[in-house]
């Protein structure tokens, strides 16, 4: 009888030290490889959409207090930083106010001068070359069509990705000239009439290299209509397939 109980409390000891090992590398993994993120917005279109389900690589630039869970790192600064490059998709916690999760890509490094004028982005004083492509059609979650108007854009770096434009002379088409300080980035969204960015001082302004969470790797699944892992019944009909282990950056 007695070895029964040995036996037992062996089988209890062992499952409980297991799930501890297995959150413990989860968190590893979580804070210095990959950490997963959603998209809850449509600032990012066309290259991002609302539901998909991002790897965001937490080593890319180096680590600091942000790549813990709840920016509990117990350092200021950043560890092996490694500056971005124009055009990564980047996550960062928000400058200004709260410090929630944005995602954007990184126009402006630090040194240079942005602008947009006309709607053209101007880096260190020279026109963005950008290009005119098919137009941008899509389904809201309503059903209804969109379109939007798409452009190629492509950076002095040679990166290219697309933009959209959904009204011509909005106010943040044409910006006065953003001088980005020593250690900060530049963002904004491919969305650029949808999109709260580094355009806008107040809101979100220059992005401390500090800030950075992590360079975005790959669409590892996608949802449309806002649908929840938790509907299991509807995830095989409003999975995006097309979209399932697509490469960013």
């Amino acid at each position: 009888m007695k070895e029964d109980v040995v036996k037992e409390e062996g089988w209890f000891g062992e499952t409980v030290r297991t799930i501890v090992y297995a959150v413990l590398i989860a968190m590893v993994i979580r804070t210095f490889a990959f950490e997963p993120f959603k998209i809850p917005s449509e600032s990012m279109l066309p290259t991002l959409k609302v539901g998909d389900y991002l790897f965001v690589s937490k080593y890319s630039y180096g680590f600091s207090k942000h790549s813990f869970p709840f920016s509990i790192g117990p350092f200021d600064g950043r560890l092996l930083e490694d500056m971005p490059e124009r055009g990564d998709v980047a996550v960062f916690k928000r400058p200004v106010g709260e410090p929630i999760d944005y995602i954007k890509r990184i126009i402006g490094l630090p040194g240079d001068k942005i602008q947009m004028k006309n709607g053209v982005l101007y880096v260190n004083g020279q026109a963005v070359k950008k290009t005119k492509v098919d137009d941008y059609v899509d389904r809201d979650a309503r059903g209804n069509v969109r379109r939007y108007a798409r452009y190629q854009e492509t950076l002095p770096n040679g990166t290219t990705y697309m933009t959209l434009d959904i009204v011509r002379n909005s106010s943040a088409d044409n910006t006065d000239v953003y001088t980005v300080p020593a250690g900060h980035v530049f963002g904004m969204g491919d969305n650029r009439d949808n999109s709260t960015d580094s355009r806008f001082l107040s809101q979100v302004g220059y992005i401390p290299v500090e800030n950075l969470v992590g360079r975005a790797e790959i669409i590892f699944f996608s949802l449309k209509d806002e649908t929840s892992f938790l509907e299991i019944w509807k995830v095989p009909f409003k999975t995006r397939w097309d979209r399932v282990f697509t490469l960013l950056n």
